[in-house]
């Protein structure tokens, strides 16, 4: 295990860019994986990632202990000065423990005739983060996230997602338009002033779901190339959903009628 106490070292200043920096994240091809349930979830999917880092408080801690235990021979173990790691740390209490890995690669293309999400101008790491999840739990696969999106694979996304981007096929800046256009399936934006609402659907086949931005929702160009517009009921008086609640609604309402057999 090699110790780190002094921020001019060569490599903490790599470390450091690594975590605060997306341009230098994609230029590595790497990705900040923060915390030790996000690490164990990559170590199921992929295996070891290249180098832990840990702070000198937290190896006393049982559970990143026997993670060390486990991990630590052959491997890269950095361990930081607590204030140090508090540098690296890209939330407000850090967990003592994060990653570097290799950014995992779509292995399969874009399906035009499987279940799919698609997220126009999901702008919130939180929101896009826990889509990703509730889209891993209710068993849809492939997830194609427009240009304005924020970055899946940001410290912040990863997180919120709590590993659900290692069971994704996600496709980053992709050409919502033109997979619509091509899709074999029911595609389905969620438009708050549209007629049709969610529960007259029939999900039985495969479906498109699409979800825009937190402030101005599905773009126009996105939304006349869905087979069809519809709307979630809300009996209360609040005005619109949060998109990730919006998305788990619907997902898991494809689940309902799926495993019951009924719209």
């Amino acid at each position: 295990m090699k110790h780190i106490v002094s921020r001019d070292n060569a490599h903490f200043r790599d470390l450091k860019k690594l975590c605060h920096s997306s341009r230098e994240r994609r230029k590595a091809g790497r990705i900040v994986l923060d915390g030790m349930h996000l690490i164990e979830s990559y170590v199921n999917a992929f295996g070891h990632p290249e180098e832990v880092v840990v702070s000198e408080v937290a190896v006393l801690r049982d559970e990143i202990a026997r993670f060390l235990e486990e991990y630590a021979p052959g491997r890269r173990v950095t361990a930081l000065a607590d204030a140090l790691f508090a540098e690296l740390a890209t939330v407000d209490t850090p967990s003592g423990i994060m990653a570097i890995a290799m950014r995992p690669r779509s292995v399969h293309g874009l399906n035009r005739e499987a279940d799919a999400v698609l997220l126009d101008g999901v702008q919130d790491p939180g929101n896009l983060g826990s889509i990703l999840r509730t889209a891993a739990a209710a068993g849809f696969r492939q997830v194609l996230l427009s240009p304005e999106c924020a970055q899946a694979w940001s410290p912040k996304t990863l997180r919120a997602a709590m590993g659900a981007h290692f069971l994704l096929d996600i496709h980053e800046s992709s050409d919502l338009p033109a997979f619509l256009a091509a899709y074999r399936g029911q595609s389905l934006a969620t438009v708050l002033e549209a007629s049709e609402a969610l529960h007259s659907l029939d999900l039985g086949s495969s479906v498109a779901w699409v979800f825009g931005s937190e402030g101005q929702g599905v773009s126009g160009e996105v939304a006349e190339l869905a087979t069809r517009r519809v709307h979630i009921p809300m009996p209360g008086k609040t005005e619109s959903l949060n998109v990730a609640a919006a998305a788990a609604v619907c997902l898991f309402e494809t689940v309902r009628q799926r495993l019951s057999g009924t719209s």
